[in-house]
């Protein structure tokens, strides 16, 4: 089974979504998009690094990912507003990790692979790195959803409970480096952000409690990787940007479905 590679899309793409779909939650709830967005885009420069110092990619990708959400998360509202800091970091790290790739002495590197990602070429190996780290994720996630939740609801009452803010944010950057990770392989630097937040933001309108809607949106990312797939393989297309596309025809569907409940 896993030598036919359209499985082994499917199964990559499927990974990537159920930690995608509840680390969504977080970032739309917490109005993290941006934050998402700095800390994919410095995925390419962790590629070049890693082609660099011969580092496996996956491994340079998450500690610069990682490296790159701990010093925003350090310098934000010191001297730059959070935004103008996030805007800077994310189009700085990709025009540096571009320029980067281009001065590698003797390495080609399929920049339109990792900006757009190759879920087609995904091997046996890459699907054990994908599924391991969406299960750092969802276990991460599961280990510290109560106190995430407190957390993302209301600082104050969290604080007056023992919670550390701070730990908790920590929490979600180092689960957001993981995705970064073993995404990169399934829809590239340039969409991994919309995997986090259009199927939470698809699944929003019909759920009721926070667990339902991550729930729903692993549910939704789920269906979007396998529908783009099946999308692009017939309409010829690129199918890490066809799943994203996928996903919001679901978002537009989800609201629509909520406009005729009310």
């Amino acid at each position: 089974m896993f030598d036919d590679f359209l499985v082994r899309a499917a199964l990559a793409g499927v990974g990537v979504a159920l930690a995608a779909g509840p680390l969504g939650c977080f970032v739309v709830w917490r109005r993290m998009a941006y934050f998402g967005d700095a800390t994919a885009h410095a995925a390419l420069l962790g590629v070049t690094l890693a082609l660099a110092s011969s580092l496996p990619v996956t491994l340079g990708v998450g500690l610069t990912a990682l490296a790159m959400a701990l010093v925003i998360t350090a310098a934000a509202g010191r001297t730059y507003a959070a935004d103008t800091l996030l805007g800077v970091s994310a189009h700085g790290a990709l025009a540096v990790g571009l320029v980067a790739a281009g001065f590698l002495p003797g390495v080609r590197v399929d920049l339109q692979a990792y900006l757009f990602g190759d879920i087609l070429a995904v091997s046996r190996a890459d699907l054990a790195v994908i599924w391991g780290g969406a299960a750092l994720v969802v276990g991460l996630l599961v280990w510290r959803w109560r106190n995430l939740i407190l957390t993302t609801l209301n600082a104050d009452l969290a604080a007056a409970a023992g919670l550390a803010s701070a730990r908790e944010r920590l929490a979600l950057t180092l689960a957001l480096a993981a995705l970064v990770a073993v995404a990169i392989k399934v829809v590239g630097v340039l969409l991994i952000t919309a995997m986090l937040i259009v199927p939470a933001a698809a699944a929003r309108p019909l759920s009721r409690t926070p667990e339902v809607m991550a729930f729903g949106a692993a549910a939704v990312g789920a269906l979007a990787a396998l529908a783009g797939l099946g999308a692009s393989m017939r309409l010829d297309s690129p199918t890490g940007p066809t799943i994203v596309v996928a996903a919001i025809v679901l978002l537009l569907l989800t609201n629509g479905l909520a406009a005729l409940r009310k």
